[in-house]
C-alpha cells in the first residue's frame, strides 16, 4: 500500500528519511540542478547514489575480469579461470 507523507509524496515501498550535512552553497547548486532536470532533491540524490554504487561495482568487476584474464598461462590452459567465469555468469 502506498505511503502518503506530509508533503504529499507517495512512496510505493518502505523508505528511510535521513538527515545529512551539506554546505549551503552545494545544496543550492544541487537543488538548482535537480529542478533543471525535473527531479526532486531526494530523487536526484537517490539516482546519484545508485549510479555511484553501480559504477563502483562495475569497476570492481572490470578489475576482477583483468585478474581472471591473467590467470590463463599460470594454470595450464585457463581451466580455473573458465570455471570461475562459468560460476560467476550462472548467478
Amino acid at each position: 500500500m502506498p505511503i502518503l507523507t506530509s508533503s504529499n509524496t507517495v512512496y510505493t515501498q518502505p523508505v528511510a528519511k535521513v538527515m545529512i550535512s551539506i554546505p549551503d552553497k552545494l545544496l543550492e547548486r544541487l537543488d538548482a540542478h535537480a529542478r533543471q532536470i525535473g527531479e526532486t532533491r531526494s530523487g536526484f540524490l537517490r539516482r546519484v547514489a545508485e549510479s555511484e554504487i553501480e559504477g563502483e561495482s562495475a569497476k570492481q568487476r572490470r578489475h576482477f575480469e583483468e585478474l581472471l584474464d591473467n590467470i590463463g598461462p599460470i594454470d595450464l590452459g585457463g581451466e580455473a579461470a573458465r570455471l570461475i567465469r562459468e560460476d560467476r555468469d550462472s548467478h
